[in-house]
């Protein structure tokens, strides 16, 4: 391939005034775009550095994400070699739209994402599948709105590999049976919450489609009558059968095998099922690696139990690897069932799990050394011993999460950092850890997640260690954790490089300076600071100039920012997505900057005092790309019919919150029992 190169490569002209990247062959200029791949401004700096690399650029990109449907025509023009095509950000997607793709990416189209998109039809499908012939990977999950015909056009894909249509509500037996009989060469299928769709289409699935190795039927109407078709497609891997209520032990009981190629169950949320219909589903299952059972009666007010005869079932399973309980009562006699499975468990979730004890846990652990992942969250009878037998004997581990083991001592956290030093992720929310535990768990190099929110022991000591020491955090979550201040902050933005979450929410001693900090982690992408009343927009105009790849903002309750730091935003944080404004300082002005920015999709923006209703229509009307927003009720009365029509008409929806401004309550007396995430509240 070098010497091929070197033939392509032509001598620098004379001529100063020449191009010196024209020396640089097709091979070499991909090459360089291969490494900028993830870089999307990169890619972009480097498409304009000359006409050369623009057209290269152009030919090179197969992958596609546009942001808004009205930029597809002069997108299609300029990316001719596009193969996979990612619609999810695109509410309004209609029959036009899709004939429009066809016809342009004819010869090269591999997959479509239509997760996020309405309006189209069995019209604009059936242009879709009978034009891109070659088509391996469709998602048309929330397409609520299709019905059998669009399934009738989904058959004309006979290429067809992996296809997800979760949610799909109104499609039924017939319209499965279609793809059954058209798409022989399925390899994936999701059907998830697809009400329509009973026994029959499941069954026709698994009788024609059989190269199908992955298969979702959580929270069908199904019973046993189809599994037994299931159970006998050859190449069947993935099995999940989540909230299914129709599948009891009597009815799995018939069943005379599994299937042997299965490596993946999950029958969470399935209340009727005991330990004897799963002995049945997985009677032969020799290659099972993953069981996941969690949740296992969630609509019945006892739990299941995990006793010995449910572990018993899986004694045969040589090759199991995983396990989750999340949800369930766990025995005594089950924990001595599960310490004596011959499998080498690599992971361990029992999460919420009633039972869990000190001398269960630590016999198990002792059984089980080559522990990678553990999750013990909420279980609230484990204390220092536990911890000592899981860190002595589970030295491999790389993921912890233990929030809200409230009776665990803050010495226990010293032993995390001494002994397990592969440790990748740890979840240490509301829990007792302390600085020393951070100077210890800092040991840990290859830390990525970090979380220790309502951690009221630790403060800027023990962060300056997280700091100077994990190198590659990535996620750290600081909710609550009210005696950090902006010192802690700087040495994780110093020692961080690579962070590109952090949540300092609710925590009153945060001011610019933790913001102006932060600006030299460039890439960050999500930052939440609600509640922090010490910010203004002076940091927050840092952030906007330093990182600019931020695309979550939650700004909720800082009363200091106002129109002077949406003004950077709208200006430096092109990537911005999402933001939550409510009870800021921000007017008009600020409001209808920020709709300058084209990516942004989801806004809150509640108790403004500034807004008014022409200002909120203004920036509505500006802000093409918006998917959902979320606005007091009193403006609804207020803003003009004809625009609320007009947003929704092209994908966006509103949410009314008729909730009165409240004050905060005391951050000491509030508690989490439950998982946070990023999403705007």
């Amino acid at each position: 391939m070098e010497s091929h190169i070197k033939k392509k490569m032509l001598p620098l002209p004379s001529d100063s005034s020449s191009n010196p990247f024209d020396i640089l062959n097709e091979e070499i200029v991909w090459k360089i775009l291969d490494h900028l791949h993830n870089d999307s401004s990169a890619t972009k700096s480097f498409s304009l550095t000359c006409k050369t690399f623009y057209f290269l650029e152009s030919r090179h990109r197969n992958t596609l994400k546009p942001l808004r449907t009205q930029l597809l025509p002069r997108i299609l023009h300029r990316y001719p070699s596009v193969s996979h095509l990612d619609l999810s950000l695109c509410p309004r997607v209609d029959d036009n739209t899709l004939n429009v793709i066809s016809s342009a990416f004819k010869a090269t189209l591999l997959s479509i994402n239509l997760s996020r998109s309405r309006f189209f039809t069995n019209v604009g499908l059936s242009s879709l599948f009978v034009n891109c012939s070659d088509l391996l990977e469709v998602d048309l999950s929330n397409a609520t709105e299709l019905t059998d015909l669009a399934a009738s056009a989904i058959a004309k894909a006979k290429n067809l590999e992996r296809l997800r249509l979760a949610r799909c509500k109104l499609i039924t037996d017939m319209g499965i049976g279609c793809i059954a009989v058209g798409c022989r060469k399925l390899r994936s299928l999701c059907l998830k919450w697809c009400l329509g769709v009973g026994d029959l289409g499941v069954e026709l699935i698994a009788l024609k489609c059989k190269e199908i190795n992955s298969l979702d039927l959580s929270y069908l109407p199904i019973t046993e009558k189809c599994l037994k078709s299931v159970l006998q497609i050859q190449h069947l891997e993935d099995l999940v059968l989540e909230g299914c209520h129709g599948i009891d032990d009597n009815g799995l009981s018939t069943l005379e095998h599994s299937c042997k190629s299965l490596k993946m169950l999950n029958m969470s949320n399935c209340q009727n099922v005991t330990h004897t219909g799963l002995s049945s589903m997985t009677n032969g299952a020799e290659q099972l690696q993953q069981l996941i059972l969690a949740y296992g009666s969630a609509v019945s007010p006892k739990p299941s139990k995990v006793t010995a005869d449910l572990t018993k079932c899986l004694h045969t399973f040589s090759k199991l690897q995983s396990i989750k309980l999340d949800g369930c009562v766990v025995t005594w006699s089950g924990i001595k069932a599960m310490a004596s499975l011959h499998a080498s468990i690599k992971e361990l979730s029992f999460s919420k799990c009633l039972g869990v004890t000190d001398e269960g846990l630590s016999f198990l652990v002792q059984s089980h050394k080559e522990l990678r992942k553990l999750d013990i969250t909420c279980c609230r009878k484990i204390t220092y011993y536990s911890i000592d037998c899981i860190t002595n004997s589970c030295t491999s581990l790389t993921s912890l999460k233990m929030e809200s083991c409230s009776l665990v001592p803050k010495e226990a956290f010293t032993l995390i950092g001494a002994r397990c030093s592969y440790l990748q992720e740890l979840d240490a929310t509301d829990t007792e850890i302390d600085d020393d535990g951070l100077k210890s768990v800092s040991r840990c190099l290859k830390l990525s997640i970090l979380k220790l929110g309502i951690c009221s022991n630790i403060s800027d000591e023990g962060l300056s260690n997280v700091g100077s020491c994990c190198s590659v955090l990535k996620e750290l979550d600081l909710y609550r954790s009210v005696a950090i201040n902006d010192a802690g902050i700087a040495a994780i933005a110093d020692g961080c490089p690579a962070l590109e979450m952090i949540n300092i929410a609710y925590n009153d001693k945060i001011t610019d300076y933790s913001l102006i900090s932060l600006s030299k982690c460039l890439k960050l992408k999500v930052l939440e600071i609600r509640g922090c009343p010490g910010v203004s927009s002076i940091g927050l105009s840092a952030i906007a100039v330093g990182c600019k790849q931020l695309t979550v903002l939650d700004i909720k309750k800082c009363f200091n920012i106002n129109d002077n730091g949406m003004l950077p935003l709208a200006q430096f944080s092109q990537n911005l997505k999402q933001i939550n404004l409510s009870y800021c300082s921000v007017t008009d002005v600020g409001l209808v900057a920020l709709a300058s920015i084209n990516c942004l999709q989801n806004m809150t923006i509640l108790h403004l005092a500034g807004l008014t209703p022409n200002g909120l229509a203004a920036a509505l009307l500006a802000c093409q790309g918006l998917t959902k927003v979320k606005l007091h009720a009193s403006f609804r009365p207020l803003l003009p019919k004809s625009i609320i029509g007009y947003m929704e008409a092209h994908g966006c929806v509103f949410h009314w919150r008729d909730k009165a401004c409240t004050k905060e309550m005391d951050p000491k007396g509030w508690k989490l029992h439950f998982g946070r995430s990023t999403e705007v509240a």
